[in-house]
């Protein structure tokens, strides 16, 4: 009788739930399980008193009410928006161009193409490094070749003035996100059936034409697809800007990621930090259903 039971739970495909059960059991171990310790944190206050206790005070939606109304939160979440849509758009232009570019299949364009994505190889950590040194005030790369060139007089503060680090941490994201938003749109491309270009050739359409009848049209899922993935990686940028400027100076660069951890680990305000990263979590969540809700229209539409 066992053994018929067996038989008949593997006779339907069922066999695949033992494939995925591994997975499975990872994403619930390290993933689902912190989310949910992470949001019972949240409701509750801990800090370096109570860190250890058993019994930690709950005090339900407090946390979210204090900062909503904390002022570096809010700079937070708006430098957050601002960076990932700066990023999206110039990120984007320059791949897509870049895309149109290397798909004219001239000599050396496999090669240089393979090139470009070197920024998105190398290690984040690295890259912010790197343009700390190129945006540096006194030893910056940047600063000497516009000394060199006779565009600035003195040194400008790229890092340490309010209001240009936001914009040097913007540049060097943008020179990460160039080659993934480039190959995904040169991958779009090739799908694009040659046979449609020539049929407008022949019908007189110009390449101005066929750019905005053929190709944006057949396009737009890898666009969108893009386009949400590129929010969903940026939104949640940490490491490039806690190496180039810490979220300074005086909270001009913090962004939702490293406010939660200055206020976990720095302000060991563990409940708080809890909190501004599940904001964090809703806006990706529901980004992320977007994207799930474009694939599955792509697939049914395909």
């Amino acid at each position: 009788m066992e053994q018929r039971k067996k038989k008949g739970f593997f006779k339907y495909g069922n066999v695949g739930i033992l494939f995925v059960l591994p997975a499975f059991l990872y994403m619930l171990v390290f993933v689902g399980y912190p989310i949910v310790k992470n949001i019972v944190l949240s409701l509750q206050d801990v800090t370096v008193r109570t860190l250890t206790s058993p019994d930690k005070p709950f005090v339900g939606f407090k946390n979210y009410i204090d900062i909503f109304r904390d002022p570096v939160f809010v700079k937070s979440l708006v430098n957050t928006l601002l960076f990932t849509v700066c990023c999206l758009v110039v990120q984007f232009i320059i791949g897509f161009l870049l895309a149109l570019f290397f798909n004219q299949h001239f000599k050396i364009s496999k090669p240089v193409r393979g090139l470009m994505l070197i920024p998105w190889m190398i290690p984040i950590t690295v890259t912010a490094l790197m343009f700390k040194f190129i945006f540096g005030t006194d030893v910056g790369i940047l600063n000497h070749a516009l000394q060199s060139l006779g565009v600035i007089s003195q040194n400008i503060d790229w890092l340490t003035s309010a209001d240009t680090a936001l914009a040097a941490i913007i540049s060097a994201n943008v020179w990460i996100g160039i080659p993934f938003n480039m190959i995904l749109i040169s991958t779009g491309l090739t799908t694009i059936p040659k046979e449609l270009y020539e049929s407008a050739s022949i019908d007189g359409a110009g390449k101005v034409q066929a750019f905005f009848k053929i190709t944006l049209p057949l396009l737009r899922p890898t666009i969108e697809s893009v386009l949400i993935l590129g929010f969903i990686y940026t939104f949640k940028v940490f490491d490039l800007v806690y190496v180039m400027t810490g979220g300074g100076p005086v909270n001009s660069t913090h962004m939702l990621s490293t406010y939660s951890y200055k206020l976990s680990f720095e302000m060991f305000k563990y409940s708080k930090g809890a909190a501004v990263a599940n904001v964090l979590l809703v806006i990706l969540l529901v980004v992320g259903v977007f994207y799930l809700r474009a694939t599955k229209e792509e697939e049914d539409n395909g």
